[in-house]
């Protein structure tokens, strides 16, 4: 592919949630529901999740929980979506060296949810699930790490440059989530990566 050709942005901007805007109420249930799913996996992992047993950790009807959440693919991504969201812009943003910024921007991606083997395990299960609400959710996701990414390399970085990076991103989680890499060794592999990719000699 030549410097000239266009790379299509992932998607338009979706909006705040897969099923509309939510009541105070709601949030509070939908956030119960994934704070619930979430206890659910390390319990039962990923082949024991139900959307009944979330919802009845969660203290709701299962008729309600589903109202929200068409399957347990949309739930894990849903907790997913919701890590990506809250986490801050990485502290090295501002920083004039783009090494530092793909590093610590690298880093807070792929580590997001080493601290949750199962939900991470769950999470390359999950988010490859038909399901249109998954779909949403998906593309969201691939934003947002799009957008950090486009922030550590710069708005003026070669279009082609940012989505090898993006490539890079997914198949480094899909890979620790098929078991072919572990998160221990990610540290060494970003910073290698970010000083390829930025021509860095450090």
């Amino acid at each position: 592919m030549s410097r000239s050709a266009t790379v299509v942005p992932l998607v338009a901007a979706t909006s705040d949630t897969t099923r509309g805007e939510l009541s105070d109420r709601q949030a509070r249930t939908v956030r119960g529901l994934t704070d619930a799913a979430l206890e659910e996996l390390r319990v039962a992992g990923y082949d024991g999740l139900t959307v009944r047993n979330v919802a009845r950790r969660a203290g709701v009807a299962p008729a309600t929980a589903y109202s929200y959440f068409t399957s347990k693919d949309h739930l894990v991504t849903e907790v997913f979506w919701r890590r990506l969201s809250a986490l801050p812009e990485t502290e090295h943003e501002r920083s004039t060296d783009a090494t530092e910024r793909l590093d610590a921007t690298l880093t807070d991606l792929l580590l997001l949810v080493a601290d949750e083997p199962e939900l991470a395990s769950s999470c390359s299960i999950a988010m490859l699930a038909p399901d249109p609400d998954v779909k949403a959710l998906r593309d969201r996701v691939g934003n947002e790490m799009h957008r950090r990414v486009v922030t550590a390399l710069g708005d003026d970085a070669d279009p082609v440059l940012t989505i090898t990076v993006d490539l890079i991103v997914t198949g480094a989680l899909v890979r620790v989530g098929m078991g072919h890499l572990s998160y221990d060794d990610l540290p060494e592999l970003v910073s290698a990566v970010s000083r390829l990719i930025t021509g860095s000699n450090r």
